[in-house]
């Protein structure tokens, strides 16, 4: 289902206003029906992903604020969070998309007790619709059909064996792969900016590119994680 403007303000946590006057300047992608705006939830994901959006706007979900988030230490460090709940694979073997994925799956649909090869058709399903790949050899793939019967959010980090074509704009091969599932939309996209945010982060870069152990992963992320908010 497409989404309105209400829907995508909610989902961005910006106003209406903010959202039509993106409108008015041609910076957000929409169509037209019986003279309404409407929104592709896939079209807004690339165009939050390609960057045209500020990551620090997406840092909080709607109605959390940092000073909140400091004291209860809940959404902060959500990306941290994730990851930890998720763990981080090695050497995922595969020569393509499709390969990586799936054995990917068998690694982590037990744990999330789901189906690998339903789960996996999904993710396949949306990179056929569009590829996940960031720049900077990093790929998220996740389903717009799927949200985690969770009172947590997962995120898996996994390393292939070898760098795999993926489809990315800037062409180069995918060395890091972060398997996104989220309990709800907005945590989904505030997951989806930081992870777009974090990809762009020269020393994440290399940390990704050298697959570094998942402590000197996990710290790192946390104290990215943490300086946020005096950004925001």
């Amino acid at each position: 289902m497409d989404l309105k403007i209400k829907d995508v303000a909610e989902l961005l946590r910006v106003s209406e206003v903010t959202i039509r006057r993106w409108l008015n300047d041609g910076k957000i992608p929409a169509y037209r029906i019986n003279h309404q705006y409407r929104f592709s939830r896939i079209e807004i994901e690339k165009w939050m992903l390609d960057c045209k959006l500020k990551p620090e706007t997406l840092l909080y979900p709607v109605g959390e604020r940092p000073e909140e988030d400091a004291k209860q230490g809940q959404q902060q460090f959500g990306l941290y969070r994730a990851i930890n709940k998720g763990g981080i694979l090695y050497s995922v073997p595969g020569a393509t998309k499709e390969e990586v994925i799936r054995t990917s799956m068998k690694q982590i649909a037990g744990r999330l007790n789901l189906d690998a090869d339903v789960i996996s058709e999904l993710l396949l399903d949306r990179e056929n619709l569009m590829p996940t790949a960031l720049n900077h050899g990093v790929a998220v793939p996740h389903t717009r059909d799927f949200l985690l019967q969770s009172p947590y959010d997962v995120v898996v980090v996994a390393f292939p064996e070898k760098p795999i074509a993926y489809g990315a704009l800037d062409g180069e091969p995918v060395h890091t792969l972060f398997f996104l599932f989220a309990t709800s939309d907005k945590r989904h996209l505030h997951l989806l900016a930081k992870l777009a945010h974090l990809s762009s982060q020269p020393k994440a870069q290399k940390l990704f590119r050298t697959a570094a152990s998942s402590q000197v992963i996990l710290d790192y992320v946390r104290d990215w994680e943490g300086i946020i908010p005096a950004a925001v």
